[in-house]
């Protein structure tokens, strides 16, 4: 990891430091995207089948898993890996129940009464990508608030295996109460729940993590008024990490490298007071990297990050709010203090026995979150995703009595001569 002292830096240094990997436009990949969505749009079905044989090498023969099939896989789990599923479970739906969203009633004006009701998104696709590390924890954090909005059609969608779905994720999706699993993966599993088929519903909005290809069918399903809406923008995963010298190095680099461990392109960023901490965070992080079975991929992000001397922690509170990172480490004596000063963050870890590692599978939070500087303008995944607020307004005759000429008025302003007549057809109305 490169070293920096903060202060020897001008503010084009700094700012190439901290900047995030190119994410390419490619014109091949949207290309290459846009020609599976329109096929399954158009073929449905059928188109999947052939991506499915093309892409992930499987052919299938039904698309949507039984009960059945997902009873015997299920089967396979051992107590103590239940019990863990449970208990995270249990901990993300107590933190998600608070987050709903609750309706509310005021008078504006004498005889004028406005609402906000809620209701859930009626029918919402998750999808949870295949590859080397199966997500079981992502199936907890995508069906939680699912289940906690109430959304009544669940659709569920992850790639098919050779030697079957994982049925830790087949498991954690049955606690959330999801029983409409397809077996189909990539770009042609977000056309399938964007367009629908003859057996993949169409569904409201798209929630979940994936390769380029996926990231790229959610964009264009999104911009497509026939498709669906997306849940966050996407990046590489990316943590940073603030301590003080009274920090334990190899906590601060066992931190690093959770993040470090998940794509090349993963950003790492640590920031420090203390010279003598940071010099045996590195020789802490070599000694870790040896025994890491993702260790080529961990090495190259560590690599191609940045760590840096600063003055104080307020500087470095200052220069987290300019990266505004996807998770948050502030492992210092008095984080507590710091905490008030967080203004772009996806999710803030706190102290020396917090490790991000909780974030992602039980503490309770959620773990999709805003990479790539979009902490600055978006929040993490909620229930509140999984619902929407409708508006609601009621006039009496004293109401329209009294707001009316102000509303003939603003109506005027602006030359739409229909809206006012809407009021003043109203007002001259004798009863």
């Amino acid at each position: 990891m490169r070293k920096h002292k903060w202060q020897n830096l001008s503010e084009k240094e700094r700012a190439q430091l901290l900047a995030r990997p190119v994410q390419g436009n490619d014109e091949q990949l949207t290309q290459a995207v846009q020609h599976v969505m329109n096929h399954v749009c158009l073929h449905g079905d059928k188109a999947v089948h052939e991506f499915t044989e093309k892409f992930d090498g499987i052919t299938i023969d039904n698309l949507r898993l039984s009960e059945e099939d997902i009873a015997q896989a299920t089967k396979q789990i051992g107590e103590s890996e239940k019990q863990a599923l449970q208990t995270a479970y249990e901990n993300i739906s107590i933190f998600h129940a608070w987050q709903k969203i609750m309706p509310y009633e005021t008078e504006t004006t004498k005889g004028i009464t406005c609402r906000s009701i809620i209701r859930p998104l009626q029918r919402v696709g998750l999808y949870i990508p295949g590859g080397t590390a199966p997500l079981v924890s992502t199936t907890l954090m995508l069906g939680v608030p699912a289940q906690i909005a109430g959304c009544s059609d669940i659709v569920f969608c992850t790639p098919p295996q050779a030697e079957g779905i994982n049925p830790y994720i087949l498991y954690a999706a049955s606690l959330c109460g999801i029983k409409t699993i397809y077996q189909i993966g990539g770009a042609q599993a977000i056309a399938a729940m964007a367009y629908g088929t003859e057996t993949v519903p169409k569904v409201d909005k798209i929630y979940g993590p994936g390769n380029a290809y996926v990231t790229k069918a959610k964009q264009l399903a999104a911009l497509d008024a026939s498709g669906a809406a997306l849940d966050l923008p996407a990046g590489p995963s990316e943590v940073l990490v603030i301590a003080d010298e009274t920090a334990d190095p190899d906590f601060v680099a066992a931190d690093l490298l959770s993040q470090a461990e998940h794509d090349v392109s993963s950003q790492v960023v640590f920031l420090t007071t203390s010279e003598k901490l940071y010099d045996a965070v590195e020789s802490a992080l070599q000694k870790q990297l040896e025994i890491l079975p993702r260790q080529s991929i961990a090495k190259a992000a560590i690599e191609n990050s940045a760590g840096f001397i600063v003055d104080s922690l307020d500087e470095a509170i200052k220069i987290s709010n300019i990266y505004a990172p996807e998770h948050l480490i502030i492992n210092c004596e008095k984080a507590d203090t710091l905490l008030d000063k967080v203004q772009n963050a996806g999710s803030v870890f706190m102290g020396a026995w917090t490790p991000e590692s909780f974030g992602d599978y039980a503490s309770g939070t959620n773990h999709v979150l805003p990479t790539y500087g979009y902490a600055r303008n978006y929040s993490g995944l909620s229930v509140r995703d999984f619902m929407k607020t409708i508006t609601v307004q009621q006039a009496s005759r004293e109401g329209l009595e009294t707001l009316g000429p102000t509303v003939e008025i603003l109506a005027e302003l602006e030359g739409l001569d229909a809206h006012k007549r809407a009021v003043s057809i109203r007002l001259a109305k004798k009863g």
